[in-house]
């Protein structure tokens, strides 16, 4: 079964959600992913074509963001701590223009336990959405590497949406 948000599957194997023309988005729902390689603090490397095959949570973060920090825990309680251990999901945060250490700051401010990759120069940031956009983001990509849904900000009734969306997308045969 193919999860999407648009309008060329069953109503019900849909999330709506708001049109994300004004959210300063470069990409949109049914586009491929951009293809990026991150680092994270400990030396590793991801990138995301890898990860084919998956499903794939992208959120994009900072330790000066009010909006991520009231996101995080909600992301780490209903999101994370439900689907860590499932080999077909993938989650990273994205920490926008900051140094490891203030990564470390934001995982214990937050309480945060799921990786957060480094973007020094906001390039991966770049690659979705206008470099001088806002951020909290979250992207959620499908297991063919296209953008399912993508948010802007924290908004609960949103949020739930992709909650849903990503126990939808991880219960269906592959």
């Amino acid at each position: 079964m193919l999860l999407s948000c648009n309008s060329s599957v069953k109503k019900q194997d849909t999330v709506q959600v708001q049109n994300t023309d004004d959210r300063q988005y470069l990409v949109k729902v049914g586009d491929p992913a951009p293809d990026f390689e991150m680092s994270f603090p400990d030396g590793k490397k991801v990138k995301l074509s890898d990860l084919r095959g998956k499903v794939v949570m992208l959120q994009f973060t900072a330790s000066w963001c009010g909006v991520c920090r009231k996101e995080m825990p909600h992301i780490e309680k209903e999101i994370w701590q439900k689907h860590k251990e499932n080999p077909q999901f993938v989650l990273y945060g994205i920490d926008r223009e900051e140094p490891a250490e203030k990564i470390q700051v934001l995982r214990d401010a937050t309480g945060a336990t799921y990786p957060i990759g480094m973007d020094p120069d906001a390039n991966i940031f770049g690659l979705y959405a206008e470099k001088d956009a806002g951020i909290t983001r979250n992207i959620i990509i499908d297991r063919s590497g296209k953008i399912v849904m993508l948010t802007r900000l924290y908004e609960e009734k949103e949020f739930n949406e992709m909650v849903s969306l990503i126990d939808k997308m991880l219960s269906a045969e592959s």
